[in-house]
């Protein structure tokens, strides 16, 4: 089963970072942000991705065409003996990564759009590439197929980065809650889609979080997957702070992958 991971934006909110790179390139613990998430995937047995590439797409490509020279030791044979013995095998033998070009200015639904002819089976999955969590992909896929519908998007109940205060006249404080989770839900990327999802999107400029999961709403084709544990989006500069803060101090519950490192999940709150 695909992965679908969107790798184009510009990421403009992150321009300490993305003047010079690509967000999905963007580095927590010494690794992109993109690479945590295939990492995740993996964990639960899907290691098939495409990612649709746009803004220094290029330098995606770079990544993995120097994977194996940069994740490995090596010996090289210079001269018209060419050759190259690699010495110890990383823990990614076996992903497979299809790199598609989906053009600079494309909307996320143009996108998915573009690589339908990469998407081989009637399910597949599909998410942001810059945000990382703890989501059990494995149930995310269960929930997805008890319903029968088109489409399961993950969702996620964000804390406020303030305390909040209840006041009563005078200036007395009630109460006073720091950093309560806020009432609704939002959306964490981690979608599960159906095939029927293609004939939603509409083009380049189609924005796939405007009138197709609208309209999928409205048909009663969109479930919603409630995920309680960790989720933090890398928006901007101050979230790829706080992620590198939380692995190098192994507060990291979005590395699952790992076992036998200490995430003390149940410390750790969403937003920081």
């Amino acid at each position: 089963m695909e992965v679908v991971i969107l790798c184009g934006g510009q990421g403009t909110r992150l321009r300490e970072e993305t003047e010079y790179r690509p967000k999905p390139l963007v580095e927590v613990g010494g690794r992109p942000i993109l690479w945590h998430l295939m990492k995740s995937y993996a964990h639960h047995g899907f290691k098939d991705f495409v990612l649709c590439l746009g803004y220094r797409g290029a330098m995606i490509k770079e990544y993995f065409l120097n994977y194996e020279a940069m994740n490995n030791d090596f010996t090289i044979q210079l001269g018209t003996n060419h050759c190259i013995e690699y010495k110890n095998g990383h823990d990614e033998q076996d992903f497979r990564v299809t790199l598609a070009e989906t053009g600079l200015p494309t909307l996320t639904g143009g996108r998915l759009q573009l690589v339908e002819r990469y998407v081989h089976g009637s399910t597949f999955m599909m998410t942001y590439g810059d945000g990382v969590g703890d989501v059990d992909i494995t149930a995310l896929l269960e929930f997805h197929r008890s319903h029968g519908k088109i489409a399961t998007v993950t969702t996620v109940r964000p804390q406020s980065r303030f305390g909040t205060l209840d006041v009563g006249s005078g200036g007395a404080v009630r109460r006073f809650s720091e950093k309560p989770s806020e009432a609704g839900a939002i959306s964490a990327g981690f979608f599960v889609f159906e095939r029927p999802i293609f004939d939603y999107l509409t083009g380049e400029q189609c924005t796939l979080e405007r009138e197709p999961l609208e309209r999928l709403a409205r048909e009663g084709q969109l479930m919603a997957y409630d995920h309680q544990g960790f989720w933090h989006a890398m928006d901007t500069y101050r979230d790829s702070l706080h992620l590198n803060e939380m692995w190098t101090e192994g507060k990291a519950p979005w590395r699952t992958w790992d076992v036998g490192v200490e995430t003390r999940i149940a410390t750790v709150s969403h937003a920081g």
